[in-house]
């Protein structure tokens, strides 16, 4: 079928690109859309350059579906128009996720929402999708109800700028700054704008977001949302307060077969999930499983996995999967 990237020069965009292509989605011709600035440049797919074409122009080239990742702005304005044209709209930004008239969407947690009704899908934030593809088995079998979670997220979650500054800084090279402050050998306690709650606008996603995809709105959930020097994936740590008790032994073997998830856990020979070994790899890796033993019915995990894949490009890959899976995707 025809498939439109919409931001196919940004980091998330290229990513789509490389997604679509590691897991053979069945791409008959592709459309790499942008900015103005960007159009006539070349992306790569499948060994062959592509130029770029305008918003206008992926329209016009009428693809089967638009994965968008091009800011909330570019969605707001362009996703109803791609809608209207009969384009499924896949949209990774912050733009559609908290309207109530779209699904938020992990295709592990709560595919089984989408219809054939729903033309702008969107792609939930990055620290959600692994945590909630963790929690949601556990969920099924003891009853989330109530998470605490501090995330220790990679610069590639802010783009190539902030990749550029940590190498930059590294090498001791003059250039551009993402950040306020210096990243290397720096944790920044603050990802996006503050609220008037004192939380961050990506603290207060994970709350919102979580609630809407396990589709429970009795979850606690509170977050603190951090930057730290690394690339390859994000990393959380996640404790959990269940309503029933559960078996550490059971809970661990429930998670080991729960889809996209993979268990990473032996402490005699300190196996545990890092960025290091989740980059380019679209699972959710978690280890470190163990009681919290201040108060009953409560588990803490670590939780890793690639922003840029599973957090972003994959999960939105799958949606498409699972459309076309069902028959309400077609070429």
């Amino acid at each position: 079928m025809k498939v439109a990237v919409v931001g196919a020069t940004g980091l998330v965009g290229t990513k789509m690109l490389q997604v679509l292509a590691d897991r053979n989605f069945p791409v008959t011709e592709i459309i790499p859309v942008a900015s103005e600035r960007s159009v006539g440049k070349e992306v790569q797919f499948k060994g062959k350059a592509y130029k770029v074409v305008s918003m206008e122009d992926g329209i016009a080239a009428k693809p089967a579906v638009a994965i968008f990742s091009a800011g909330g702005s570019t969605s707001l304005e362009w996703a109803p128009k791609y809608a209207a044209a009969g384009i499924r709209v896949i949209d990774n930004s912050s733009a559609w996720r908290m309207d109530p008239t779209k699904k938020l969407v992990v295709p592990e947690v709560n595919a089984s929402v989408l219809t054939a009704d729903d033309y702008i899908i969107a792609n939930p934030n990055c620290s959600t999708i692994q945590m909630v593809v963790a929690l949601k088995p556990l969920h099924e079998k003891y009853k989330v109800k109530r998470v605490v979670v501090s995330t220790y997220q990679s610069v590639t979650g802010t783009g190539k700028q902030a990749v550029d500054q940590l190498f930059n800084e590294r090498t001791g090279k003059e250039g551009e700054m993402a950040y306020k402050y210096q990243i290397d050998l720096n944790v920044i306690p603050q990802i996006d704008v503050f609220l008037d709650n004192g939380y961050t606008k990506e603290e207060m996603k994970m709350v919102k977001e979580t609630c809407k995809i396990m589709q429970d709105d009795s979850i606690k959930v509170t977050a603190t949302t951090v930057r730290i020097p690394v690339v390859g994936g994000h990393s959380e740590s996640v404790n959990v307060e269940f309503e029933n008790e559960f078996d550490l032994a059971e809970l661990t073997s429930i998670l080991a077969a729960a889809p996209g998830v993979v268990v990473q856990q032996n402490d005699n020979e300190q196996i545990y999930p890092m960025p290091l070994w989740a980059h380019e790899k679209d699972e959710v890796f978690v280890g470190r499983l163990r009681r919290d033993e201040t108060q009953p019915k409560t588990l803490n995990m670590w939780v890793v996995s690639d922003n840029l894949r599973k957090g972003a490009a994959t999960n939105a890959v799958q949606i498409a999967e699972y459309l076309t899976s069902v028959g309400i995707l077609a070429s």
